[in-house]
């Protein structure tokens, strides 16, 4: 069974009270928590892929996290990995790879693999005989901010949009099947491809104009020079 997640962010004190508001009442309360959920669903011959951003921590105590998860664990590079993966006594052989894009197969669907969202590639307008998307593209990185409100935006006006085909009079929609796989939104459980499916389409469906509008508007006002503080720290 192949299961996905992204932002896990052990040992990022910050995201407890800032940013994410996680709740814990420490990181010990964290790493327990998050180690139980993800123990729970995955076994010994899973494999789990992170989008990125497991650990803030150092070499010795992020390769503990490591091994404390069960599976055969996969990494996309995110922009906070460096700071165990470029220390020389990490043992890298604790992921089964690593790198920071992939493209492979889960179920004769391609899945796209970036920390990052990235919201044009080259599989984006392909379909099955039936005109069933048969690309997803995963990712992680904006958690649930501002900038996935963003994303969400792009998705339906990319849906909506008509666009010529070449040798056709028929213009046809993209299915921009993104789908961002951030931990806080399955309760820190790795998910399967298909359950990620189910929890982006129930998560969209909620989200509304009008909440982005004042999502924007607070952004635009009062937080912003928090937001530019915050940034700072991260």
């Amino acid at each position: 069974m192949r299961f996905y997640i992204s932002d896990l962010h052990f040992f990022h004190e910050n995201l407890l009270n800032d940013m994410d508001k996680r709740g814990f009442n420490s990181l010990n309360d964290m790493h327990d928590y998050m180690i139980s959920k993800w123990n729970s669903r995955v076994q010994k011959n899973d494999e789990v892929v992170i989008l990125g951003d497991l650990s803030m921590g150092k070499s010795k105590e992020t390769a503990e996290i490591v091994a404390a998860l069960n599976g055969k664990k996969c990494l996309i590079e995110g922009n906070h990995d460096h700071r165990y993966l470029d220390d020389s006594k990490f043992d890298r052989d604790l992921f089964s790879w690593i790198t920071p894009y992939k493209r492979m197969k889960d179920d004769k669907r391609t899945v796209i693999l970036s920390h990052y969202p990235i919201i044009c590639h080259d599989a984006q307008f392909h379909k099955d005989k039936e005109g069933n998307p048969k690309t997803y593209m995963l990712y992680g990185h904006v958690h649930d901010t501002f900038d996935e409100f963003l994303v969400n935006r792009f998705i339906n006006e990319m849906r909506a949009s008509l666009r010529p085909v070449k040798n056709s009079d028929s213009p046809v929609n993209t299915p921009c099947n993104m789908i961002n796989c951030f931990c806080m939104y399955s309760d820190y459980t790795p998910l399967s491809l298909d359950e990620w499916i189910k929890v982006d389409q129930v998560r969209r469906s909620m989200i509304k104009e009008e909440d982005y509008m004042e999502f924007n508007n607070t952004v635009k006002s009062d937080i912003y020079l928090e937001g530019i503080d915050l940034m700072a720290r991260y």
